[in-house]
């Protein structure tokens, strides 16, 4: 009996060690759990499919880096304001700690992500908003990133791409955060003036004061499928007028339908859908 106990457990712990090597190799994860439809995919199937769900098609947030890699040609981009860092106008109780905690595991300064490159063979200047960054929260830096690299487009001539991918305003940082919609609005407002493209591209979530400013003010606004895009959540709507919204509502599919957003791009369609924009507009 004690024998047969001691073949059960060392089977046991063989399955265990087992499913933990399968689950990890050299300390990163072999397979990924999609969060929505729960089935597990090995980790190079989603890196093949863009870090969507090869069972359900939910898209997973990617970085800024990463999807900068994704639209850029080979080697032509490098980072513009990189040394700006996030910092703690109001001295918010324990921000300065989180801010720190933040930077360790994104590897960012900030949640906003400027660069300037080439698409197509277009130069282009992009922002990148990093949602593993406060949830891609504007804060008085990711404003002012904003600000300058629109300013560095009207100045250069270049097509403005920005990336959208926000829960809002920055608490924190309170007034000094919501300040800067009206200043990034501003600025897109002087490169209007010039006659330059600005493409609004929407990802899951584009939220709040963000939304409120210049995640709307595209010449063309393009959108992931499945993204959230709204000034307040749905919860917060149906509890303020007190009724049930329609299915979808504020997703990319929905705001498409009702005109406020002009074509959901796949992530695999999506440099070739910018190139395609871009080649249209070239002067």
């Amino acid at each position: 009996m004690e024998s047969l106990l001691n073949t059960i457990s060392l089977s046991f712990v063989s399955k265990n060690v087992i499913e933990e090597e399968i689950e990890k190799k050299d300390g990163e994860p072999v397979f990924v759990t999609c969060k929505k439809c729960k089935r597990r995919s090995l980790k190079r199937n989603w890196k093949d499919n863009y870090y969507v769900c090869p069972n359900c098609g939910k898209y997973r947030s990617i970085s800024a880096q990463y999807r900068m890699s994704l639209i850029f040609d080979p080697g032509s981009y490098k980072e513009i304001n990189a040394h700006m860092k996030a910092n703690d106008p109001m001295k918010f109780p324990e921000y300065a700690q989180k801010l720190e905690k933040q930077k360790n595991d994104t590897g960012l300064e900030e949640a906003a992500v400027t660069a300037v490159g080439k698409i197509g063979g277009h130069k282009t200047t992009v922002v990148v908003l990093d949602s593993r960054f406060f949830m891609g929260s504007m804060s008085t830096v990711v404003g002012e990133k904003v600000t300058r690299a629109v300013e560095y487009a009207t100045k250069k001539k270049t097509p403005l791409i920005i990336f959208s991918a926000s829960g809002g305003a920055r608490m924190q940082e309170g007034i000094y955060s919501l300040m800067q919609m009206a200043k990034t609005s501003a600025a897109i407002e002087e490169f209007h003036a010039t006659g330059g493209l600005y493409i609004s591209f929407l990802t899951h979530p584009t939220t709040g004061g963000v939304t409120a400013s210049f995640a709307t003010l595209g010449d063309i606004t393009l959108a992931e499928p499945g993204a959230l895009i709204g000034f307040a959540g749905p919860r917060v709507i149906e509890q303020t007028i007190n009724k049930k919204l329609p299915k979808g509502f504020q997703k990319s599919e929905y705001l498409e339908a009702h005109g406020f957003v002009d074509k959901i791009v796949p992530r695999n369609e999506m440099r070739d859908t910018l190139i395609q924009l871009l080649d249209l507009h070239q002067k």
